[in-house]
């Protein structure tokens, strides 16, 4: 989709999201209709516009995707107040009784402060983003020393996999209480930021091996089963509770392996996508797994195809 296509998409998710709540809000409510509406944005670091800062740390930006999405539904509804819970570093055990490090939310955890929002402002709620889980399996992983360097711990990650399952039930089913069946809620699949590993598959040369032996193709094969679980378990979750899910995962190509003919790096069509939307490949200020302003960008229209096809 073109960005003027996509723009087209967003005022007509926005005007058909104003429309819903107004008749949402209809009958028993009597909130005053010049009282602004609310987009509310939940989830990790890819909520808060994280990218690398350089020195090895990260800086929150105004450009991550729910950033894009509000600007855009800004357009068709100017009083649009964009509400940003999300957290960097937040995992869903985190996000659901809190305790992650800088994650201060004053109810106790981020889904706890949600909550009370949403009981406030249901009727003049246009949206609620999500994305977590990430951070389950993420922290398994050690790019310290860059690409050759990546180590992934996998007993960790089944524990990570397994806290999800666990977790994300009960945060989609709250959330959708909390919102009432009217308030569109939208969560996502996760891109996977590992398929970069394959830049060390170079043409006729001889890659190190990584993570306990594994090549670099192993590496990313392995990575895409791990990612392709998670995926799963939040579309379930979130499907289970009534939520609509953006395939952020399909619009990354997470599954194309395959190396175009007119590739001029040799990489598969996932691969070159990490690369070319994120800061892994950028040995300047990364590996680091955090989309660039490109990638946000394509996040944020995969919520508004999600949108526009509810």
């Amino acid at each position: 989709m073109t960005p003027r296509r996509w723009a087209s998409a967003m005022a007509a998710a926005a005007l058909t999201l104003l429309a819903g709540c107004t008749a949402a809000s209809e009958g028993p409510s009597t909130a005053p209709s010049d009282l602004p509406r609310h987009y509310l944005s939940l989830g990790d670091s890819l909520a808060v516009g994280a990218r690398p800062d350089g020195t090895g740390g990260l800086v929150e930006t105004d450009e991550g995707y729910p950033d894009v999405l509000a600007r855009t539904l800004r357009e068709r509804l100017p009083s649009l107040e964009h509400e940003r819970l999300g957290c960097s570093g937040e995992d869903s055990a985190s996000f659901l009784g809190g305790g992650a490090p800088g994650c201060d939310h004053p109810a106790g955890s981020q889904l706890a402060a949600a909550e009370g929002f949403l009981r406030e402002h249901r009727d003049r709620t246009t949206l609620v983003t999500i994305d977590i889980g990430a951070n389950d399996v993420m922290r398994c992983a050690s790019l310290t020393e860059g690409l050759s360097s990546a180590r992934i711990d996998e007993t960790c990650v089944r524990e990570g996999l397994s806290a999800v399952e666990r977790n994300v039930p009960q945060i989609a089913e709250r959330l959708r209480a909390a919102a009432g069946e009217d308030v569109p809620i939208v969560g996502m699949t996760y891109y996977n930021p590992f398929l970069a590993v394959l830049l060390l598959d170079g043409a006729g040369t001889a890659a190190p091996p990584l993570a306990e032996g594994r090549a670099p193709g192993e590496l990313a094969r392995y990575s895409a089963d791990v990612v392709a679980e998670l995926n799963a378990t939040l579309t379930d979750a979130y499907a289970s509770a009534g939520i609509e899910v953006a395939d952020v995962a399909a619009a990354f190509d997470s599954d194309d392996f395959q190396v175009p003919a007119d590739s001029e790096t040799g990489l598969p069509a996932n691969a070159q996508l990490i690369c070319d939307t994120t800061w892994m490949c950028d040995i300047g200020v990364g590996p680091d797994i955090h989309p660039r302003p490109s990638g946000a960008e394509r996040i944020a229209r995969t919520f508004a195809d999600t949108l526009e096809g509810t």
